[in-house]
């Protein structure tokens, strides 16, 4: 284990919270319901979204004003101006969750125990902007959340806090970001009291460990049915809500949702061909067995079960799907 960490860290710190999406809400959710010292939550600035480019609050924002917290939004949060303002305030901590922005060493320095962040991964594995995505795509059988203080490297700071979690066999991407996100809470809330208690030891991240989660790229969401059942179930479970993998179908881009390895196809078949559908889900051979799709979405449509979108869209038995 490495040094003692936090030494004669507070009872109830002053903290300033950084984080933008929904992931980062419940953390902050769980800090003010344990009557945490919230100084102030930084968040992205405003952004116009949707078609009318309405100015939409991030889910962090919406938190803090109905909890009465007050709201800082900067385009850099590194900048010499913002930092001079955040060293008024004397935070104790900063925690970082989900932010969105590279901060620099002047700004983790502010507070007189630096800066702390939640990944959703068991580091040093999944360093990166997708670690869940990731382990999805990947079939790792566990991943977890880490604390981890931070430095100016991409998510390779000592290691304070661990905790892992099963990833279930047909868990979606956005099923398990659901599920870590409230973790994040309690284990942040778990963590400043043995931070207060000195109980904290770091230790430093294993190089020799080390994995990747870059970010999700357009191209990353095309299904290659030549693959086996079992990646691209992966795939599809991966991107589901968001971006969708998708396939081909008459020159159409498919999106596809809520997929599972089935016995149908057992032995290898023809990639891509449609032998049906059974308990709801569309039923495509790959490269080995055969995946099942429950949900699927045209462009411009809204998502759908199977059913309900071939009623609209048939594909019939024997259709060969990936084909321009």
């Amino acid at each position: 284990m490495g040094n003692l960490a936090f030494e004669d860290f507070p009872i109830r710190p002053t903290l300033l919270y950084m984080g933008t999406p929904d992931f980062a809400v419940p953390t902050l959710e769980a800090l003010l319901d344990h009557e945490s010292r919230v100084l102030a939550v930084v968040t992205q600035p405003d952004k116009p979204q949707g078609r009318g480019k309405k100015v939409v609050f991030s889910p962090v924002k919406r938190l803090a004003l109905e909890r009465n917290i007050p709201v800082l939004q900067p385009e850099k949060a590194s900048s010499p101006s913002f930092c001079d303002q955040i060293r008024a305030m004397n935070p104790d901590l900063l925690i970082v969750v989900a932010f969105g922005q590279i901060l620099k060493r002047r700004l983790l320095d502010i507070p007189k125990w630096g800066a702390v962040n939640i990944h959703a991964s068991l580091l040093p594995k999944l360093r990166g902007a997708a670690p869940i995505q990731r382990a999805v795509m990947n079939n790792e059988p566990v991943t977890g959340l880490t604390i981890m203080r931070m430095d100016e490297g991409m998510d390779t700071g000592p290691i304070l806090f661990q905790e892992e979690t099963p990833v279930g066999p047909d868990e979606t991407a956005g099923q398990l970001h659901d599920r870590l996100s409230v973790t994040a809470g309690r284990l942040m809330v778990r963590s400043l009291k043995a931070m207060a208690e000195g109980r904290v030891r770091e230790r430093a991240q294993d190089a020799a460990e080390v994995t990747y989660a870059p970010k999700i790229e357009r191209e990353d969401g095309l299904v290659l049915w030549s693959e086996s059942a079992e990646r691209v179930s992966a795939l599809i479970r991966a991107l589901d809500p968001k971006p969708g993998a998708y396939t081909l179908w008459r020159g159409q881009e498919i999106k596809l949702f809520g997929s599972t390895v089935t016995a149908e196809g057992r032995g290898r078949g023809f990639p891509g061909r449609v032998t049906g559908r059974k308990d709801g889900r569309l039923v495509v051979e790959t490269g080995d067995e055969a995946v099942g799709i429950r949900e699927m979405q045209a462009p411009g449509k809204r998502r759908l079960s199977a059913d309900e979108f071939l009623r609209g869209v048939p594909i019939p038995e024997g259709a060969i799907l990936g084909e321009r």
